[in-house]
């Protein structure tokens, strides 16, 4: 077959044509990008400091092209096939989402890169939800949506031919990668044409306006495509100046000088023409979202993480209460702010490279790095938290008010839908700790501190 494009190849190839097809969709969104690289160059010429730490990571090359988009799938079949044309972009499932702990009748995953060259590379994430007609209440209605979703076919009869060659030769000629990007691409494309008549749409949207948006159009439209900032604060300040309405709470921790995690906002869902079999109307959906990366947390650091957390928010449901920023500000105290005290304490995982040349025998690891000969640089956090997610879909949606799901995980059934099982995150995140860590100390000649199975 000739030369492979590699997987690194085509999904960075996949993740343009995306951006590029949503900014033209969806105008905002250039205007979106726009602002944040004005925020992040401004930030880094501000702070010196961080963009020495992140040029020497090699994280500065992926900041631009960083992305996370997310869609939201009707069927098992259609997950199973999802899963098998991510894969020939090199982006595997990752960690499982239960989404109806906030009203949501979804469970999610998301498909990613997992290596740490990978990721580097391009880190396009796409947080993807299966539709759960389980938790539906209206037997009848549930079936209706399964009927409705079984008549369509929502990748090309070419990208599946491409899929096929991809897992039976190993890869993609250059051009058949391009063919394959091409193809791929209408899967997530908007159609304003619905595939229901109106009232089977409001039947939809009574029951939830998510179902609504999976079961009333031709396939999963890309609701979202998400740029990574160095300071969501300055953007959330400065949309409105962009003309564009911004929500009105950052989801996730609060600002701090050790970022973890993940924290997100958006602006308002769009409200877009669509006719309903004859019949005009309007639907909303589709979105900007903006996003700003921290630190990945240990089960430790998680743990302590929801623990304050679920602090604030009940702290800050009480009557009289000071507001929800102001009581997760406070409450966030009692997590160490500081990069170092986080790898020391456990907390957070980081990848380790050579700095100086260290002399003679180190006595520890935490020497090495007060020498100098070895640098812990932050891991970033390349997932998602569920909480956050259903605060955002919440927020665009107009669902606020459509929280009669109870909590009801069921990874099982997912990882059935999905053919295959979830990776989980944590594993990655101490794979990548534990091999730096062992490569660097072999390097400096200091294998005596290599921690046992690393």
């Amino acid at each position: 077959m000739g030369v492979f494009s590699t997987s690194d190849e085509i999904r960075s190839l996949f993740s343009q044509a995306m951006s590029d097809m949503y900014r033209a969709e969806v105008p905002q969104y250039g205007e979106l990008i726009d602002l944040v690289r004005d925020v992040n160059a401004a930030t880094l010429a501000a702070d010196p400091a961080l963009f020495a730490r992140i040029e020497a990571a090699g994280e500065l090359e992926r900041l631009d092209v960083e992305r996370h988009g997310a869609i939201r799938l009707g069927t098992p079949e259609e997950l199973s096939l999802v899963r098998r044309m991510f894969a020939v972009m090199g982006m595997e499932p990752v960690g499982y989402y239960d989404l109806s702990v906030a009203g949501i009748p979804v469970h999610s995953t998301a498909f990613r890169p997992v290596d740490a060259a990978a990721l580097k590379r391009n880190p396009f994430r796409v947080f993807t939800s299966l539709l759960r007609l389980d938790l539906v209440e209206d037997r009848e209605l549930a079936k209706q949506a399964e009927h409705i979703l079984s008549r369509r076919q929502i990748v090309t009869d070419t990208a599946q031919m491409l899929i096929e060659v991809a897992e039976s030769h190993g890869g993609l000629s250059d051009g058949q990668a391009q063919k394959f990007v091409q193809e791929a691409l209408e899967t997530f494309r908007w159609h304003s044409d619905a595939t229901v008549g109106r009232d089977t749409y409001d039947a939809l949207v009574d029951a939830h306006r998510l179902i609504a948006d999976v079961v009333s159009f031709q396939g999963p439209h890309i609701n979202h495509l998400t740029p990574r900032t160095l300071d969501i604060d300055a953007v959330q300040a400065q949309m409105p100046d962009r003309g564009i309405a911004p929500k009105a709470v950052i989801e996730g921790p609060p600002r701090r000088k050790a970022d973890i995690l993940l924290r997100q906002t958006s602006f308002k869902a769009l409200e877009e023409a669509v006719v309903f079999h004859g019949v005009d109307g309007s639907h909303t959906a589709r979105f900007g979202e903006i996003e700003q990366r921290g630190i990945a947390l240990t089960p430790a650091g998680r743990t302590l993480y929801d623990t304050l957390l679920n602090k604030a928010r009940a702290e800050a449901a009480c009557p009289g209460a000071p507001d929800y920023t102001t009581v997760l500000n406070a409450t966030f105290e009692a997590f160490p702010d500081d990069f170092e005290q986080l790898r020391r304490e456990g907390l957070g995982f980081f990848q380790y490279r050579v700095g100086t040349v260290a002399e003679g025998k180190a006595q520890s690891v935490d020497q090495l790095i007060d020498m100098g000969a070895l640098i812990a640089d932050p891991q970033v956090y390349e997932d998602f938290l569920p909480v956050s997610a259903a605060g955002i879909f919440q927020s665009n949606l107009g669902a606020d008010d459509q929280s009669n799901y109870r909590a009801n995980a069921n990874q099982d059934a997912f990882e059935a839908a999905l053919g295959a099982a979830v990776i989980d995150e944590m594993a990655l995140y101490q794979d990548i700790q534990e091999s730096s860590l062992a490569a660097a100390l072999t390097a400096l000649g200091q294998d005596h501190l290599t921690p046992k199975g690393a």
